[in-house]
């Protein structure tokens, strides 16, 4: 613990932005950092926060809403407001090492779906360049070659896949089946290829396959993936109603769903 450097993020209700970033710095390096979060005027932890860190597999343990007072007199190596009001609130905090202004939008006031879900991805994208300068990491957690990387991107129907999932978080394979309107063999195929690759990686759910971004992506490539989805919404919008029309997703009625 002497070892870590600690890191306090602020924002207006300690709520949802600065209690994921919280959540995914300790996931991401806390063998590097002491994390904490806080609020110029805290309100409870919204429950869509809780849920989206449980979708995405990130330890909430501990979290709770806290006054940027309850730290009075502590020393921080890096204050990081994650947005205006806590930036002018807490301009000039007394014992830090290291100011750093970060912005995002608000998700309980993120317009279109999934705004926590985009908040998430956004805040991690940041931590994860955080993480790689701070820490002086140059090398990431896997090896990406950016041929490959790009290479991937060139089927349309994997790049569509990438960026269901980058805007869902999580999706099965029948969930892609309906979203693309094609059949199990190929999805499952071209869903390999991603996994293979190193973009996708799998958790089981009895017996049941479930796909999400790999999380130790190198930063680069994450923010391409979330930069590519963000900016072309449209690409995928026709597959995101043809989702929303399936009805009964497999969180609700899993028999429904075809096995990888």
């Amino acid at each position: 613990m002497q070892n870590k450097r600690k890191v306090l993020f602020l924002c207006t209700g300690n709520s949802a932005r600065s209690q994921i970033a919280e959540a995914l710095l300790r996931n991401l390096a806390g063998d590097s950092f002491e994390v904490f979060s806080a609020g110029t005027d805290p309100t409870d932890v919204h429950p869509q926060t809780f849920a989206v860190l449980e979708k995405f597999g990130i330890p909430r343990a501990d979290l709770r809403s806290k006054n940027v007072t309850e730290f009075a007199n502590q020393r921080f190596d890096y204050v990081i407001s994650l947005c205006d009001k806590a930036r002018l609130e807490c301009r000039a905090y007394p014992t830090t090492g290291k100011k750093m202004d970060w912005h995002f939008e608000d998700p309980i006031q993120r317009r279109g779906p999934n705004p926590f879900e985009l908040t998430l991805n956004d805040i991690s994208s940041r931590l994860s360049m955080f993480v790689l300068i701070e820490t002086k990491h140059k090398a990431p957690k896997i090896k990406l070659d950016p041929t490959q990387f790009f290479k991937s991107l060139t089927d349309e129907l994997r790049l569509r896949c990438l960026m269901l999932i980058q805007y869902e978080g999580e999706l099965c394979v029948c969930e892609m089946m309906a979203a693309l309107q094609d059949e199990q063999p190929k999805v499952s195929r071209h869903l390999a290829l991603l996994r293979k690759s190193g973009l996708l990686v799998d958790r089981r759910q009895g017996q049941w396959v479930y796909y999400r971004i790999n999380p130790d992506l190198p930063a680069w490539a994450k923010l391409v993936l979330a930069q590519t989805t963000e900016n072309n919404v449209a690409f995928i919008e026709q597959s995101i109603r043809q989702l929303d029309a399936m009805g009964e997703r497999p969180n609700r009625v899993i028999q429904h769903c075809q096995s990888a």
